[in-house]
């Protein structure tokens, strides 16, 4: 008998007989090299709050601009003594003995306590080190030992940046943890639960896992070689969208996979079949989504530009890895995979009959009802955005009640409620005098501290405090009236910074972003679907689902989040990144359905091929679904609000696109169009007679293959 390898050309295919080997032999190497790269991503995150900012603004420029001054590498820590009855003598002894306590971790002295005017709070400012590796422990040293011996009832809180940086670093490091095992665990119990094997669940999951070893590695490599900006905010939405899809784009291949055991008595050959029918679609939503997320190269907002290639890079590992080691260790491994529900092969074996083609057949009999009745229920759902409120105070960012948002509550009752977070303004060294002077004539301003010249003695800084706290639009209206003042100065080159800057910039360029990358994400995927169907249609028809579901899903997540979750608005990043993953993610079910419809259409007509198309996806694209769904769902155990929004979000779009639009609502406009549906184009070749099954010996004869 003639190698089956060699008469197939597919030699080294993952699904040929010594292909399988050497794809797994590639992987094992691929996994060696990877992990030490994974393990060094981190050395390369760059201060995550510059990483985050507007790229180009005033803002960005003074953070950036910090290293030059003498206490650029410093992170002020600030700590609040506080007693409603007013502080005691035993209280201020505490403050004293801190201050010298202090002094030993702090890298400039200690200077002596600010008391209120009301006499019931104290400050102490310790200098820490501004190092990503340490700061946080520093931090936590400080908070504990301030703590630690305070007299009864004298409430003790660190604030400042050192306070916020410690707090961040937590919800950050809870995020991390808890969203990775918990998505784990959601996609091992979803894949038990979908195909009842002790054994299967552990190849998809082993393929997430070294498609995010992989994604971690190129990171690390272009972070290293390339000036890739790698930014630790977004690793959590990051690890959440590699196991959704990845788990997604496994389930498509082994549900093909599986019914293709059924038609051929070699594993080799029904993974052949297999991977030719699930490849297209698996390779075009890879392309559709990793697209999609590149178009944040188009963002100004830092979060949104980064989070663009880590994601893309993700989604094409997730990819790469699921039709090469996927399916070699199926193959490799063999039926039994399956255990107990073993698949053999039948002659002229003929799927069974789903619920999904009994909803097909329901569908069929009214397509232009059900279509009806659909829209009437986005539309129902899409009306809970009215009252929608966009942006999160600083205060709202993490949920729970943060040591450092307790702390700064503390500073604004008893000190200017700017007192933590000054307006900086830099400007060339020359202009310090007229900048100073433009300045001190703006309302709004508390007190100037004294400028502070940079190392080389070609800029400088002046901090100016504010009356207003700095989220309130007091504190916005004086930073525009020192924006004013000092672009009037003459050859100043003023740039204005700060907490209260940072936030209108960031606004800014979300909205920028939203009004630039949201129709760059339609235009994209609009392209790809023309390319996929040829049909302009038919594109024009999901684009417009696609924007229903999105709306609809916005308005559910939003009544959650009101009266449920009771956030008080939702995070002004939420309508971009939302908006990405649901077109981009929901283009992905399109895409699956589709497919298929093509090649049943071929071999069964319109109608008939169309039923069949949806009884054989029905259930794989309801249990990736599911699966992405809880992967996303995941981030709401996160501490930071924006992302328990995203996750929350995401998981009801992806439901209700799973259940609802691409099952029910795409089949009823398909059927009710009928071939216009595909227009310009048709819904497939010429029709051509069922296939069999290819003999193994005899490839070029089609005889049925039985067990």
């Amino acid at each position: 008998m003639p190698d089956e390898n060699l008469s197939h050309g597919r030699f080294l295919a993952p699904s040929g007989r010594r292909g399988k080997w050497w794809t797994a032999l590639l992987w094992l190497l691929i996994a060696v090299a990877a992990v030490p790269l994974a393990g060094k991503l981190e050395d390369l995150s760059v201060n995550a709050a510059v990483a985050e900012m507007p790229q180009g603004a005033a803002a960005t420029r003074v953070a950036e601009l910090a290293g030059r001054f003498p206490d650029g590498g410093v992170s002020p820590g600030i700590v609040v003594y506080s007693r409603d009855s007013g502080l005691t003598s035993a209280d201020k002894a505490k403050v004293q003995a801190d201050q010298a306590k202090f002094g030993a971790k702090a890298v400039e002295p200690v200077e002596a306590p600010i008391l209120s005017e009301d006499g019931k709070a104290a400050i102490l400012v310790v200098a820490l080190k501004d190092d990503q590796a340490t700061l946080a422990d520093d931090a936590l040293g400080i908070r504990t030992s301030a703590v630690d011996g305070a007299p009864p009832g004298l409430t003790v809180k660190l604030t400042g940046p050192a306070g916020a940086s410690l707090d961040a670093s937590d919800a950050r490091e809870t995020t991390d943890k808890l969203v990775t095992l918990v998505t784990v665990l959601v996609v091992i119990v979803l894949l038990l639960m979908v195909y009842r094997s002790p054994v299967l669940w552990i190849l998809p999951l082993l393929n997430v896992g070294l498609s995010f070893l992989l994604a971690r590695a190129v990171q690390y490599l272009l972070g290293a070689h390339a000036g890739l900006t790698v930014n630790p905010e977004n690793s959590a939405v990051v690890t959440v969208l590699i196991f959704g899809v990845g788990t997604d784009y496994a389930l498509l291949l082994l549900s093909r996979y599986r019914e293709e055991l059924h038609r051929y008595s070699d594993r080799h050959q029904a993974m052949r079949v297999a991977l030719k029918g699930a490849l297209p679609a698996i390779v075009a939503s890879a392309a559709t989504v990793s697209l999609g997320l590149l178009c944040l190269l188009a963002a100004d907002m830092g979060f949104n530009h980064t989070l663009g290639t880590a994601g893309a890079i993700a989604v094409l590992a997730a990819l790469v890895s699921t039709i090469s080691l996927f399916p070699a260790l199926l193959v490799i491994l063999g039926r039994w995979v399956f255990w107990p529900l073993i698949p053999r092969s039948v002659e002229n074996y003929r799927p069974k009959t789903t619920r999904w083609s009994a909803i097909g057949h329901g569908v069929a009999r009214r397509p232009r009802v059900v279509w009806v009745v659909s829209l009437l229920v986005l539309a129902g759902l899409a009306a809970g955005l009215s009252g929608l409120k966009i942006g999160l105070t600083s205060e709202q960012a993490i949920s729970g009640h943060p040591e450092s948002v307790a702390g700064q509550q503390l500073l604004a009752t008893h000190f200017p409620a700017g007192q933590t977070k000054p307006v900086q303004v830099v400007a060339d060294q020359d202009a310090e005098a007229a900048v100073r002077a433009a300045i001190q004539g703006v309302p709004g301003i508390a007190k100037i501290a004294d400028p502070l010249k940079s190392t080389d003695g070609t800029l400088v800084r002046i901090d100016a405090v504010l009356t207003a706290p700095s989220d309130s639009a007091e504190a916005k209206t004086a930073v525009e009236g020192i924006r004013a003042a000092v672009a009037g100065v003459p050859g100043a080159n003023a740039s204005v910074g700060g907490a209260t800057a940072e936030v209108m910039e960031r606004d800014a360029a979300q909205q920028h972003d939203r009004d630039v990358v949201i129709p760059l994400v339609l235009g994209v995927v609009f392209i790809l679907l023309l390319v996929l169907l040829r049909s302009f249609v038919g594109s024009v028809v999901l684009m417009a689902t696609v924007v229903a579901s999105y709306a609809a899903a916005f308005g559910a997540a939003w009544l959650l989040f009101r009266h449920v979750f009771d956030f008080p608005a939702v995070d002004v990043q939420l309508p971009l990144v939302g908006f990405l993953f649901v077109v981009a993610l929901g283009a992905d079910y399109n895409i699956f359905l589709l497919s298929r419809v093509r090649e049943e259409v071929a071999e069964h007509g319109y109608r008939e091929g169309l039923l069949r198309a949806l009884g054989a996806t029905g259930g794989v694209i309801t249990s990736a679904g599911v699966v992405l769904a809880a992967t996303f769902a995941a981030l709401a155990l996160a501490p930071q609000v924006a992302f328990k929004e995203i996750g929350i979000l995401v998981a009801v779009a992806v439901l209700l696109d799973a259940m609802l639009v691409r099952l029910v609502l795409v089949p009823a406009l398909a059927l009710d169009l009928g071939r216009f549906f595909w227009w310009p184009g048709r819904p497939a070749g010429r029709q051509k007679p069922p296939a069999q099954p290819l003999d193994q010996e005899h490839p070029e004869a089609k005889v049925p293959v039985v067990s």
